[in-house]
């Protein structure tokens, strides 16, 4: 796998201005385009020379094969346009995020359990908020552990940089258990924990369409924008970075999905940004198919297989809400995070010019959550020709045990009663629904008012496609 340059983005969160130093660093350094990387950094895509990054010491870039310096993971992304813990505002993200100060040497991750976006479980050191204020689960899994175990303490907002020090301090004395990090951490700092009185739930939440121009509120929007090929152009970043400016917006989010979005997009200004996105012939309509996926960087490889099984799921209309796909190698240490992995074998050493063709492996989730952390080997060692039909296999499998292990879980809250139906209208971009029966109050449509007699100028209320975008459905009550 190719190391390329990587540059800390604290949180995956910068300004626009920020974000185009970066964009006249990489011109400079000879290249077209940036990257994003899965823990929400920059990637230079190409070789550059080295010496020539001297001269840049604004940005901290990580050269290729050095992993002194970790990047912070966070959901601050997902803050105020996707379901969030009350208290964790985008603001008080950034307050603890600016906390931490040093060159970070392990994997850190701050999140919030009710958001789908940003992984929960993929650090070393994982802070998930907890519905106390200002408090957070601690699950920590360090480089030679092979499981993820809890920290017996909430942690304090305010001591997270001060507990993540202490591990680091700490790793040279190999610790294995959580009870040994526990007792030499309380031993060197002095913190303001709280008891674990409830474990941590995870709700399950379907995967969220994070593409085009969505509404927040009544007077915002925010805008997310995704390349299939991950080669973000630096004349479209700079310039969409002095409209950012013109607009008065003060941070831009990378998500792991090698995506970003731009929050806070003032309703008066949100023609412009329409216009400018045309000017540079940006597509915001990609299906839920494309946007799902998570693929290494810079590996044509894995972008030709993932078109390839697109198109399949394509041509045979197959649905993939609420799911996520990975691609993944044999050299791949990273923590999976999606639903379904599609892992790549090692070819076996052969002498003399015979060539066999490479096969895969597919696993899945428990209960399709990647939160479980617990992966199912579905098959092995399968050629590439199989795997469109096994995919949609699982993709069945998923919608059919969707829902059903809480009832067999909880079977007292199984109310047995005639079936009834009921006839909704969805959005085929973002899969928003309406509902005759309530009508849509953001614009002004009153309940018992019937799909047909809307307006041919009603938009979708999050995504704002077209009414013709809504597709009748039938939902079994």
């Amino acid at each position: 796998m190719k190391e390329l340059n990587r540059l800390i983005i604290n949180g995956g969160v910068l300004s626009p201005a920020e974000l185009k130093y970066i964009c006249e660093t990489a011109e400079n350094l000879g290249l077209d385009a940036i990257s994003f990387g899965s823990r929400q950094d920059v990637i230079f895509p190409d070789k550059i020379d080295q010496e020539r990054l001297v001269a840049f010491d604004k940005i901290q870039i990580v050269e290729p094969n050095k992993t002194s310096t970790e990047n912070i993971v966070s959901s601050y992304v997902s803050a105020d346009i996707f379901p969030s813990t009350s208290w964790l505002t985008g603001d008080r993200y950034l307050y603890i995020l600016e906390q931490f100060k040093h060159n970070l040497k392990l994997r850190v991750n701050i999140t919030d359990p009710k958001q789908r976006l940003v992984p929960l479980f993929t650090g070393h050191i994982n802070f998930i908020a907890s519905e106390h204020e200002d408090y957070w689960y601690l699950y920590i899994r360090l480089p030679e552990w092979k499981k993820t175990q809890m920290y017996p303490a909430l942690i304090y907002s305010w001591d997270l940089d001060k507990i993540e020090l202490a591990i680091e301090t700490i790793l040279q004395e190999e610790p294995e258990t959580i009870e040994t990090v526990f007792e030499l951490v309380s031993d060197a700092v002095d913190t303001n924990n709280r008891t674990v009185d409830t474990p941590l739930e995870v709700p399950f939440y379907p995967f969220p369409y994070y593409e085009g121009m969505n509404r927040i509120g009544m007077d915002k929007y925010w805008l997310g924008l995704y390349w299939r090929n991950n080669r973000y152009d630096l004349d479209f970043l700079k310039a969409m970075c002095d409209l950012c400016a013109e607009s008065k917006i003060g941070k831009i989010s990378i998500t792991p999905w090698k995506s970003f979005i731009v929050k806070g997009i003032p309703i008066q200004t949100k023609l412009q940004w329409e216009k400018f996105l045309g000017k540079y012939g940006i597509n915001v309509r990609h299906s839920m198919l494309e946007l799902n996926w998570h693929l290494p960087v810079d590996d044509n490889d894995a972008l030709s297989l993932k078109k390839y099984l697109v198109t399949n799921f394509d041509q045979n209309d197959i649905s993939t809400y609420g799911l996520t796909f990975g691609i993944t190698n044999y050299e791949s240490n990273a923590y999976y995070f999606t639903s379904i992995v599609v892992e790549k074998n090692k070819q076996p050493e052969l002498q003399g010019d015979f060539v066999v063709r490479d096969t895969y492996n597919l696993l899945y989730a428990k209960n399709f959550d990647p939160n479980t952390r617990e992966y199912i080997m579905h098959v092995q060692d399968v050629d590439k020709v199989e795997l469109p039909g096994l995919l949609m296999e699982l993709s069945q499998l998923y919608f059919e045990q969707l829902g059903t292990e809480k009832e067999i879980e909880k079977p007292e809250e199984i109310d047995i009663k005639e079936k009834k139906q009921e006839v909704v209208y969805q959005c085929s971009d973002c899969l928003t629904v309406y509902n005759e029966a309530y009508g849509d109050v953001t614009q002004n449509i009153a309940p018992g008012t019937s799909f047909e007699s809307l307006p041919e100028s009603y938009v979708c209320s999050l995504c704002e496609a077209p009414k013709s975008s809504f597709k009748k459905k039938v939902l079994v009550k």
